[in-house]
């Protein structure tokens, strides 16, 4: 059986979306694919267990949330420049 999910991450900012794609894609296994627009990033990932989906999109999300903080440090510290 084939398990497949699509994530998008939306940002009105698409530079920001854009950075985002840059950190998250090197992680990227041979069962996902990574599609970027102006304002979202798609990252589509098929498995044939739920399990290993799930950690999948564990991992994602924790690496999205990182990625995110960090591009909000680079920024604030850009604007106090």
């Amino acid at each position: 059986m084939k398990i497949s999910t699509t994530f998008e991450l939306l940002d009105d900012n698409s530079r920001k979306v854009e950075r985002l794609a840059s950190a998250l894609c090197p992680d990227n296994l041979p069962n996902m694919s990574t599609e970027i627009t102006e304002e979202k990033m798609k990252i589509h990932i098929e498995s044939e267990k739920i399990t290993s989906l799930i950690a999948v999109m564990d991992d994602l999300l924790i690496n999205a949330k990182i990625a995110d903080e960090m591009l909000e440090i680079k920024n604030h510290r850009e604007n106090e420049i």
